[in-house]
């Protein structure tokens, strides 16, 4: 018999054990009278299971049986009769208020909704279609609610994904689920797609199941409650997590007892083990359910819009006004912690996506949505977006058109609302937060923390959203203590908006979760205590007075500080504007440069980086320092730190005198000095940027490859399950027929498509040039002939060896290039005869289905753009050889006030260096020397008014220069229909 189990991430709130329903002949859950009820679904193909299902049930099995069978509601079902003959059980049809009994069959009737309500059958009208229904995901929700870890599921043969959301919802709950081995199926569809989830506990032929169904019934159930020796329990369970940390390298120590007990005790029950601690003992001999351990803690199930109302709180009264505030190019940035498979993550963007849509205003605004779990297999399904077509249950069809692909029996999220989503694997009790958010969305996931972590857990949020940002929980979860933190703006749907209160560092305790010293390699006895770093403040504070006394930080490799030891204020200050822990915005002036090449240097090389003799200028004058930046190895928790020390050196005497030039040389290096660390902090955040975005790139080229694989792979599924479909045998060839109509109207259209594109081609009149994957020619334009010597029976042909007119031999490596980076590639080149010039655009040939499948090339004439651009630039040089030949000083203002050209005389006069002055801004000059207020007037006087000065008299003292009396004069030039004008500005040095 097989087992497989593949559970995925997030949450869902428990209900607690009082609220449990009780059902007709048995007491409370966990008391001695309760029994399982057996959910049983299929459809097409699946009479035969059924039959080989019940034939083998034994006599009072002391479970109750529901069969909820595919059919057509007009349908008169037999199936009460039919299964009657199969089993000594009574068999009777579900009707509305009908008690639940044990050692009983009960059948759903097609014409309505079946659902269990507190032991009672209740039966309701059908809201959707016939087609649409979805009979045995509506019974099993109901049956894994009421019956919670009583509930067992079985799917058996079928076409279609019905069942897949019921699954999940009893797996939640603590239930058992069961499938039929695809290969025994008349129609595997149902099993596979429940296999799909991750979620089967066993993979059985029909007759196998009822055996293993009763044997699991026979097991004591816990509840989670604790085992009778506390104190050994906890000890077997610290032994548990040492499993699994050393195998998962993620920490369980922190979350609630309760729901680990209760997830260990299923598993418990799957493999009939009744001792704590020969599970313990078995988990220690087989990897394999350690892993699966792992995953069953991380269980949790999710669906798009899982309770209408809050989303629609969201959606209609919150998301507005935020957005409303934004700016335009701003960004709207989301997290969705604990994102289990995404549909919560896609769901939030599809609103956020209406919202921009409804209101003109704000459709400037750019969406990003970060979306996290720790279970990397639940992040590589929400990537490849691929969803059951049952989603249809909670997804409007509006929706469902505007934002999903249907592809047979699974819908599949568009591009558009893909791009939207970064997903990322992240443990929230481990992993530095996102941060800058408008939305945080952690909704069912802290109900699994305990109350400690929660409590570390909130801060973190607080940290991380931005000004009035918003916090979304779960229904059953709280703020806790933090009302300071954040404000209610829905208490009946947890949704909650960050406050205005300051959250102090030390309250950012993150990562949470301890570590082991080294790695452990065999488990170590349970009374032996392992040595953990408890938070971060233990772990530094232990670094510190070990290895260093003078004021120190630990920063993290892109400057957040992370941790202040000592008075360090004489070395970094608070910058001014929005409160920032960044070590480079607050570095005192002559420590800026040294710090980020110090800290570049040691985190790339990941070893210890001294600077000697570092001058930092304060209040009370200028210090040398001796600088040292230290990575982190040990403990693990400050793992990939760095640790910045400031150690200083007394001053050595100065020369009592300086003459008058030392001082004037030093103020000029001063300048330059000030100008190169403002270049350099410019190049410095131009790079980070650079960086971010090739990241970024980077992922969604993954992505993309990754759907390109999935789509394969679900094409050749789809085409396996289609010759195995037995069900549409009979009316195969009345529906060849009708296709064999409609191919010949597609080929029709194909040839009148044909000959359009042919016609559209020619008359462009672009040389266009096709080619496949190994640079053949596939097809081209007639205009391609007067580049390339072509004729028509070269297709086929490698553009290599036909002869062109270019004078560029590096055409095939262009296009290699872009079918590696799927980028287009322009670039200008001329013929071989210099007569003309062509700009030359390769891009990727993507099919239909969005394959790659070779490249385009086209060439455009630009030779009067050239000729154009020819005499524009003789143009320019002319125009600054006139002025450079003014003898007075002038400068080429643009319409920003930024210079475009500046005079020689001009620099001579002004003592400036030309390569500093073309964009700057004409008050920057001279390092702000030109911050005129009067010059500020005058020049106001042309931007806003129009008008021209004339004879304006300017008396300024310039630091190196003295007084100097200028006499001004401007004229404004206009161009573009008066759109755009630029600003002669001459002065007459008095």
């Amino acid at each position: 018999m097989g087992e497989k189990k593949h559970e995925s991430v997030s949450g869902a709130p428990e209900r607690p054990a009082s609220a449990a329903p009780l059902l007709p002949g048995h007491a409370a859950k966990g008391k001695p009278g309760g029994f399982w009820v057996v959910g049983i679904g299929g459809s097409a193909g699946s009479l035969e299971a059924y039959e080989a299902f019940f034939q083998n049930v034994p006599l009072n099995p002391g479970m109750a049986f529901v069969v909820v069978p595919h059919l057509a509601p007009e349908y008169k079902s037999n199936m009460a009769d039919i299964l009657q003959r199969h089993t000594h059980m009574p068999v009777v049809e579900v009707e509305d208020r009908l008690a639940l009994e044990p050692n009983k069959v009960y059948v759903v009737s097609p014409q309505q909704e079946t659902e269990l309500e507190n032991g009672f059958f209740r039966l309701h009208p059908p809201t959707l279609p016939a087609g649409q229904r979805l009979p045995v995901d509506y019974f099993f929700r109901s049956l894994a609610r009421d019956l919670k870890e009583r509930a067992v599921g079985v799917i058996l043969s079928g076409v279609g994904t019905d069942g897949s959301l019921g699954i999940k919802a009893i797996v939640e709950n603590y239930g058992i689920v069961a499938v039929q081995e695809p290969e025994t199926a008349l129609f595997d569809n149902m099993p596979r797609s429940a296999l799909k989830t991750d979620l089967v506990d066993y993979v059985l032929p029909p007759e196998a199941i009822p055996d293993k169904l009763v044997s699991i019934a026979k097991m004591p159930i816990q509840q989670g409650r604790p085992l009778p020796d506390s104190k050994k329990s906890e000890q077997t369970l610290q032994k548990i997590f040492s499993l699994i940390r050393h195998q998962t390298e993620h920490d369980f120590s922190q979350y609630k007892r309760n729901t680990i007990f209760r997830r260990m005790e299923r598993r418990m029950n799957l493999h009939q083990i009744k001792q704590f601690s020969q599970y313990a003992s078995y988990l220690q001999d087989s990897p394999a359910e350690v892993e699966l351990l792992f995953k069953e803690f991380l269980i949790g199930v999710t669906r798009f819009f899982r309770d209408v109302e809050p989303f629609e709180l969201i959606k209609t009264r919150f998301l507005p006004q935020l957005l409303q505030e934004k700016k335009e190019g701003d960004t709207v940035r989301v997290w969705v912690a604990g994102c289990s498979t995404g549909e919560e993550a896609y769901s939030l963007a599809i609103l956020l996506l209406e919202c921009i849509e409804q209101n003109p205003e704000i459709q400037h605004l750019k969406v990003q949505i970060f979306a996290s779990d720790i279970d990397p297999n639940a992040i590589e399904r929400a990537r490849l977006g691929y969803y059951p077509e049952n989603i249809a249950a909670d997804v409007s069809l509006e929706r469902l058109k505007r934002y999903f692909v249907k592809q047979e029996n699974q819908y599949q999220v568009r591009k558009e609302l893909r791009e939207k989503i970064v997903f990322a694997v992240h443990n929230i009790n481990r992993d530095a937060p996102f941060t800058k958010l408008d939305l945080l969305s952690c909704r069912n996931l802290l109900i699994y923390l305990s109350q400690d972590l929660q409590r570390k857990v909130f801060p973190v949020f607080h940290y991380s959203l931005n000004p009035s940002g918003i916090l979304l929980l779960g229904s059953s979860e709280t703020i806790g203590g933090y009302p300071d933190l954040f404000s209610p703006l829905d208490t009946k749907w947890k949704i909650y908006q960050r406050s205005e209160s300051a959250v102090p560092l030390s309250r950012l305790d993150f990562p949470f979760s301890y570590s082991t010293t080294e790695p452990i390699k065999n488990l170590p006895d349970p009374d032996i205590t392992l040595k953990r770093e408890s938070t971060m403040s233990t772990a530094v504070n232990r670094i510190m007075l070990d290895q260093f006394a003078p004021p120190s930080v630990i920063i993290n490799g892109k400057g957040d500080i992370f941790y202040i030891h000592g008075r360090t204020g004489r070395y970094l200050e608070p910058a001014q504007g929005q409160a920032k822990l960044n070590i480079f915005d607050m570095a005192r002036e002559g420590l800026t440069y040294e710090l980020s090449s110090a800290i570049h240097k040691a985190n790339l090389l990941r070893e210890v980086v001294t600077v000697e003799n570092v001058q930092v200028r304060n209040e009370v004058g200028t210090q040398t320092i001796r600088l040292m930046v230290k990575p982190l190895t040990e403990p693990e928790i400050v793992k990939n730190f760095l640790m910045v020390v400031f150690e200083e050196i007394p001053n050595q005497k100065k020369k009592a005198r300086r003459t008058k030039a030392s001082k004037e040389e030093n103020a000029q290096k001063d300048d330059i000095i000030s100008q190169l660390e403002a270049e350099l902090q410019f190049t410095k955040q131009r790079l980070q940027t650079t960086v971010e975005e090739m990241h970024s790139s980077l992922e969604e080229l993954k992505s993309t490859n990754e759907e390109l694989q999935s789509a394969n792979e679900e094409l050749q599924s789809t085409n396996e399950e289609s010759m195995t479909n037995k069900e549409e045998m009979q009316s195969m060839n009345e529906e060849l027929m009708t296709i064999n109509l409609q191919y010949q109207t597609k080929t029709e259209e194909l040839v009148n498509s044909n000959n359009d594109m042919k016609n559209l081609l020619d008359s462009t009149e672009i040389a266009t040039i096709f080619l496949d994957q190994h640079n053949n020619i596939k097809n081209f334009t007639p205009q391609a002939t007067q580049i390339f010597n072509l004729i028509r029976s070269d297709i086929g042909r490698s553009i290599t060896h036909i002869a062109s007119n270019l004078k560029y031999p590096d055409i095939t490596k262009d296009v290699k290039e872009v079918l590696e980076r799927l980028r287009t590639k322009e670039v200008h080149l001329q013929t071989a005869d210099e007569r003309h010039w062509y700009s030359m655009r390769i891009m990727p040939y993507r099919t239909v289905d969005n394959f790659i499948n070779g490249a385009v090339i086209t060439f455009t004439n630009i030779t009067a753009y050239k000729e154009m651009e020819t005499g524009l630039e003789a143009t320019n040089l002319y125009a600054s050889a006139l002025i450079d030949l003014m003898p007075e000083p002038l400068l080429v203002l643009d319409h920003l006030m930024r210079v475009e050209k500046a005079s020689q005389a001009f620099i001579d006069t002004f003592r400036l260096i030309p390569e500093q002055i073309k964009g700057q801004w004409l008050y920057h000059l001279g390092n702000g020397q030109w911050d005129i207020p009067a010059l500020h007037d005058v020049m106001e006087q042309v931007l806003l008014e129009g008008q021209n000065v004339q004879d304006f008299q300017l008396e300024h003292n310039f630091a190196g220069l003295g007084h100097r009396r200028m006499r001004l004069n401007t004229r404004r030039v206009a161009y573009n229909d008066n759109k755009t004008f630029r600003i002669l500005l001459t002065m007459e040095v008095l």
